[in-house]
């Protein structure tokens, strides 16, 4: 008699695998709720001829599965944004230190302008062709003297002089 009570008891706790149509009327219902009520429950167990604990195990697990299916598209999501932010960022900071290095250079370019304007006397024209830009008493920026200095060797300049016969003023 013990074997034929374990075999009911077998028989009572077996299910039976849900039919591809059955299946397709479930997922229909999840769509329109991820809650199971219970009159919707014991409607689909008539409607498909299973027990309602099969309906309600069902859902149970569809909504498990949806919730992780939900967080991986949350993470895969999430990670893309981090990518690009990181990415942004990075270009960013890239963008900083161009700033800074342009800023450095600007600062060290009005320090050395400051330091190297020249006051020229009036002396021999030398690269703008004898229109008297050095005739007329203006600071010279120094690379622009030397540009003056370095092709003006055959026009005339005082390239070439001692620096006694030089009036330069260093500022």
């Amino acid at each position: 008699m013990s074997t034929s009570g374990s075999s009911l008891q077998k028989a009572k706790f077996q299910k039976k695998r849900l039919t591809q149509d059955q299946v397709r009327v479930l997922e229909a219902s999840f769509k329109a709720g991820k809650k199971l009520e219970p009159e919707l429950k014991f409607q689909l167990a008539r409607q498909l001829g299973v027990p309602p604990r099969q309906i309600a195990i069902w859902y149970q697990n569809k909504r498990a599965r949806w919730k992780n299916q939900s967080m991986e598209l949350d993470y895969s999501s999430l990670q893309l944004r981090l990518e690009a932010t990181l990415a942004d960022n990075k270009e960013l900071e890239r963008q900083v230190e161009n700033l800074r290095v342009e800023l450095q250079r600007a600062q060290d370019a009005a320090v050395f302008s400051n330091r190297a304007s020249v006051q020229v006397p009036p002396v021999q024209p030398c690269c703008d062709g004898g229109a008297g830009r050095w005739g007329n008493g203006e600071a010279l920026e120094l690379e622009e003297l030397y540009a003056c200095l370095m092709l003006g060797t055959n026009k005339g300049s005082n390239y070439g002089q001692s620096s006694e016969d030089r009036d330069f003023v260093w500022l």
